[in-house]
């Protein structure tokens, strides 16, 4: 025993040797044993000494901050390495300590977390924006190794804002945007709702400083009858639920200052109208008592229509799970309830942070932290196929949606995508793959066309096929960054490969009429043409051609120009012949698009349009804007339509029924079963008597086109089929 009082002694005479802001660290982290406090202690002093000379912008010591770094940690019961590569987070960066020495000094895990943290800042970037964007694909990659970087690099982001008032003015604006468009999502992402709520609040105080103290102020300064409408609202709850014999915790939630600002601009509603809803989270013991709780509160306030939501059948995709509910209050006012158990609350208020402190911090497929580690392995996949830091960058913001989407594979599994999803996005978050051939989906069992909006709830199956490639229209309609990065790169793979052979073709018919070719022309021209006009390569000028950006005339005028004997032949100039003429097959699907005033099929007379940007649009000989077209001659590109064509082109139809039921069923069928798909179908008029339809379909040639009409034409609610 009095060995025992000796080293209580000895211990409490260390600790007042150590400053105030480590006391307090050790204070927050009173869960670690012994051992791990030393090693805590020896990390403060090797960061101490580390930065010895360097101060904040505040003037305080520069290790006070990586220490009220890992002080947030402990307060979120994190482990001990963890804590201790918060305090030696900015070592590597900013002192003489190497990675080297802090794996031989902590071990290899303290030194890979504290090199993930690590910003970039050695490398040259063109500008801010670019090396934010950099730095932040490089803390995903490390995160992808070990979640707890993004922990502390959150930590490290909660501390700046806290102490964000030694910056400048223009700074404090960049940081305090940053943190609400980037970090505080990430913590929604993540399930971290404290820090989540704390950094939106010292964003928005930072960014809005004045619509802060005023809304701030307004909830300080509540209505009594607010207040007591509150309270008689709680008393009721309570009554109820302790009669059940349930045993809970109920708490009034207060709604914090951005959330507030939000949902008025969100929703174009007065601080009066946001701040007249009342709520409560009720904390039971198990899964059973949360639904016999549930059940309480419907029967104490009748529950509103619709505004019911079970969290813990389907979790949100940060591992999030509640009961929420919206009642009918007894001031006309509505109630949301929250119901979780206690299990759900720590996860919910600490999300993957709660894998460490929770001993049975869920290691199941819903946990936050596997669900965490799904969403994290999806950005590294994408974030290989973006151009740019800053598109990646772009892409994940996207991705960041305070909201998602539940829908069930046909298996059976749950799968999130962000809110206002289309069933495409939802194919390319099965695989790349399965996106770049789908063709259309089943929703619920129907087809459905791929831009059809998803809601929670729905189940989906991908058709597919291995001719399809993806479109750049698709670009119009996906939300999801996932599906955005793997649609532009497969655009421009495809799109450069079919622009550089177009555009070969194009420049080709171009010198005919100057009676050279691409193969007489001296290599040392091509080379001055293209070094003057900056281009790389003769590829990339090709591309140009095609694209709509050079006129292939003009690129023949001046490559002809020098070519010996070209002054002679320049006065043979001669126009287009029907041989000359340029075929396509209909897959030069990035280069050449299909005019929708006329939509030509294969089989169709067609010219087409060179438009700078779109490349070639076709249209139809006998479509009304090619009189308008002739009048710009150097535009007109002498095409045809090759021997092999493929693919699906779009048609449409104006087809005058019977107005009787079940006459569009029959029209659908028909077209159906001469193997043509439907796209889209709206009424153009309709009466009593007589309905008339455009339908959008698609079909392979003009003989696909005219089985169509014949199949419909032979029904008997058909009085009129009309190609348009």
């Amino acid at each position: 025993m009095p060995g025992s009082n000796r080293t209580t002694t000895q211990s409490s005479a260390d600790a007042a040797v150590l400053p105030d802001y480590v006391q307090d660290l050790e204070r927050a982290a009173d869960y670690l044993d012994d051992a791990q406090r030393q090693r805590l202690r020896r990390a403060w002093a090797v960061g101490a000494s580390a930065h010895a000379g360097q101060n904040r912008k505040s003037g305080e010591p520069y290790i006070t901050h990586p220490v009220a770094v890992a002080q947030v940690l402990a307060e979120q019961g994190l482990d001990v390495e963890t804590l201790i590569a918060a305090i030696l987070h900015d070592t590597i960066e900013d002192t003489p300590v190497t990675r080297e020495c802090l794996a031989e000094e902590f071990g290899e895990t303290v030194a890979e977390l504290v090199d993930g943290v690590t910003k970039l800042d050695k490398l040259q970037f063109r500008d801010r924006a670019e090396a934010t964007a950099e730095s932040f694909r490089k803390m995903l990659l490390a995160m992808s190794r070990d979640l707890r970087v993004i922990l502390i690099k959150l930590a490290d982001r909660l501390h700046n804002m806290r102490t964000l008032g030694a910056q400048g003015a223009e700074a404090r604006q960049r940081i305090a945007r940053e943190t609400l468009e980037i970090y505080a999502p990430i913590a929604q992402r993540l399930g971290m709702n404290l820090i989540k709520a704390e950094l939106q609040d010292l964003g928005f105080r930072a960014l809005h400083p004045w619509r802060h103290a005023v809304i701030e102020k307004r909830i300080r300064t509540q209505p009594v009858v607010r207040r007591e409408a509150l309270v008689q609202i709680e008393a009721n709850l309570a009554q109820r639920l302790a009669k059940e014999k349930l045993q809970h915790r109920l708490i009034s939630r207060v709604k914090s200052p951005w959330s507030i600002y939000t949902k008025m601009r969100a929703e174009h509603k007065s601080f009066t109208q946001v701040m007249d809803v009342f709520g409560f989270r009720i904390v039971v013991r198990s899964v059973p008592d949360c639904y016999h709780a549930l059940g309480v509160v419907h029967a104490t306030y009748k529950p509103l229509d619709a505004r019911f939501r079970d969290f813990i059948a389907i979790p949100k995709a940060n591992g999030y799970q509640s009961l929420h509910t919206v009642l009918f209050g007894p001031y006309g006012s509505p109630v949301e309830v929250q119901i979780r158990t206690e299990e759900m609350d720590l996860i919910a208020e600490k999300g993957i942070a709660a894998h460490w402190s929770y001993k049975d911090g869920g290691e199941g497929p819903n946990s936050a932290q596997s669900r965490a580690h799904s969403w994290i392995t999806g950005l590294v996949e994408s974030q290989h196929a973006t151009g740019s830091s800053l598109e990646f960058l772009e892409n994940v913001k996207v991705d960041l949606f305070p909201d998602e989407v539940y829908l069930f594979t046909p298996k059976g599994d749950i799968m999130s995508l962000p809110r206002n999803s289309t069933a495409l996005d939802f194919a390319y978050a099965v695989h790349t793959d399965v996106g770049n051939q789908a063709v259309a989906a089943r929703v619920d069992g129907k087809l459905s066309p791929l831009r059809t909006r998803l809601t929670s709830g729905q189940r989906v199956e991908v058709i597919t096929a291995r001719s399809s490639i993806p479109k750049p229209q698709w670009l119009e309609f996906v939300v999801s960054g996932k599906a955005r990065t793997a649609i532009r790169q497969q655009l421009k793979q495809i799109g450069h490969e079919d622009a550089v052979q177009l555009g070969h073709r194009m420049l080709d018919r171009a010198l005919e009429g100057l009676d050279t070719s691409l193969d007489r022309v001296p290599q040392v021209r091509i080379d001055a043409y293209l070094a003057e006009h900056r281009f790389p390569r003769l590829e990339a000028l090709l591309a140009e051609i095609a694209l709509g950006n050079r006129m292939p005339s003009q690129v023949a005028q001046s490559l002809a120009r020098e070519t010996p004997g070209a002054p002679e032949r320049r006065k043979s100039v001669r126009g287009p012949r029907p041989e000359d003429r340029i075929l396509i097959t209909g897959a030069e699907r990035g280069v050449i698009s299909f005019a929708q005033c006329c939509l030509p099929i294969p089989g169709d007379e067609i010219m087409g349009y060179h438009t700078a940007g779109r490349g070639v649009v076709v249209h139809r000989m006998d479509c009304p804007n090619v009189a308008e077209y002739r009048k710009s001659p150097d535009r007109w590109v002498s095409i045809g339509w090759d021997r092999e064509v493929s693919g699906d082109f779009a048609a449409a139809l104006k087809i005058e029924v019977d107005n009787r039921p079940g006459a569009l069923a029959q029209v659908a069928a028909a077209v159906a079963d001469a193997e043509s798909n439907i796209d889209r179908v709206e009424y153009l008029e309709r009466d009593t008597h007589v309905a008339v339809m455009k339908f959008s379909i698609e079909v392979a040639d003009r003989r696909h086109l005219a089985d169509v009409i014949r199949r419909v034409r032979r029904l008997q609610v058909v009085l009129g089929v009309q190609r348009i």
